[in-house]
């Protein structure tokens, strides 16, 4: 289990400083607000009332992705998911993740409008991308079977 919590922690601080790069060259390349979503906290009823520092907003991101990873960890090794499940599931799964956090963006006035296709593509682009670095380093470390 130690060993599983070691590469869930590596895959997860790896993965998710791709995403958070990603979505922050995004946003400073056309002016679209994918970063700004993916560390806000506005809808977290104690949170929003603190102004954090992007710093520690970052670690709130890469906690949840750390969380990702060993959860998907201890799937693909509970039920022994092949190659192909571990890319095809990673990847819905991650997607998935980016559909439904999405619509918090109605939630705060910093992030895009709900309903800008721009945001949609780049948020869900990112979040396909960062399925796909996990499972491939999943798959990379031997981590399934």
């Amino acid at each position: 289990m130690r060993k599983l919590w070691i590469r869930g922690i590596f895959t997860g601080l790896l993965s998710g400083t791709f995403l958070g790069l990603f979505l922050n060259i995004i946003e400073i390349s056309t002016g679209i607000k994918v970063y700004t979503l993916l560390l806000n906290v506005d809808y977290f009823p104690i949170l929003k009332n603190y102004h954090l520092p992007e710093s520690i907003e970052f670690v709130f991101h890469l906690i949840i992705s750390v969380i990702v990873a060993f959860s998907l960890l201890f799937i693909i090794k509970k039920y022994r998911w092949n190659r192909t499940q571990i890319i095809v599931r990673t990847l819905l799964t991650t997607f998935s993740i980016g559909v439904l956090l999405y619509p918090t963006t109605a939630l705060s006035d910093r992030t895009p409008e709900l309903t800008s296709l721009p945001a949609i593509f780049f948020w869900l682009l990112g979040h396909l991308l960062y399925g796909l670095l996990l499972s491939s380093l999943f798959i990379k470390k031997g981590n399934y079977s």
